[in-house]
């Protein structure tokens, strides 16, 4: 599929890129990228959460009554769960919530976000700019040209650029990342994708 290329100031430069049919223009694999999204949102967590339990709980380990005769239940330890000031009973431990995922459906599932936002007509190929300085007007006004100051922008670039990282970092509906970066939960969660034409051939490359 062929789309135009447009300067930082939205306007049609008269080129035309080639975006690969194998990527842009496949069915939508909705449970890859269900699986993808789910993995990134749980390799987030910390998984620290952590209550003391019986073994772990400073009290006496004696007997704190006799066994049978009081009338109430048995009781071995002023540690147990049931009494104040004693152990967690099933509470939260420690754990890894990040889980495997092959790498044939971690494809799939970028191909099949770009191709969403390619059928619904959103995604801007950019010539490629040279930022200079970190500079948030930068991207303020470039966001302003596009139309998109109320919409969710992902800019890819074909490399780290860290002055265009700095430069949207203090907007909250952009976002600049480099294609080998590039994650299903970014491409779903953005309204508009902004490639600039170094990113092209990186994530080529990377999905095909």
């Amino acid at each position: 599929m062929k789309i135009g290329v447009i300067d930082n100031k939205g306007e049609n430069t008269g080129r035309k890129v080639d975006l690969s049919n194998g990527i842009y223009k496949v069915e939508p694999n909705d449970h890859a990228v269900y699986l993808e999204v789910k993995q990134y949102l749980t390799n987030q967590r910390q998984g620290t959460h952590k209550t003391k339990g019986k073994s772990e709980v400073t009290g006496s380990t004696k007997k704190i009554k006799k066994q049978k005769g009081t009338g109430t239940a048995r009781a071995g330890s002023i540690k147990s769960g049931i009494f104040r000031g004693g152990g967690s009973i099933f509470g939260p431990v420690q754990r890894e919530y990040g889980f495997d995922l092959n790498k044939k459906v971690k494809r799939l599932a970028k191909r099949s976000a770009l191709s969403a936002k390619a059928a619904e007509k959103r995604i801007r190929v950019m010539e490629d700019q040279i930022i200079e300085k970190p500079k948030t007007k930068v991207f303020t006004s470039i966001l302003k040209s596009l139309k998109m100051e109320i919409d969710k922008a992902l800019f890819i670039t074909g490399n780290v650029n860290d002055n265009a990282v700095a430069s949207a970092r203090n907007i909250p509906n952009a976002k600049v990342i480099s294609a080998n970066e590039l994650s299903t939960y970014e491409l779903v969660n953005a309204d508009y994708i902004v490639l600039f034409e170094s990113a092209i051939d990186v994530i080529e490359n990377r999905l095909n």
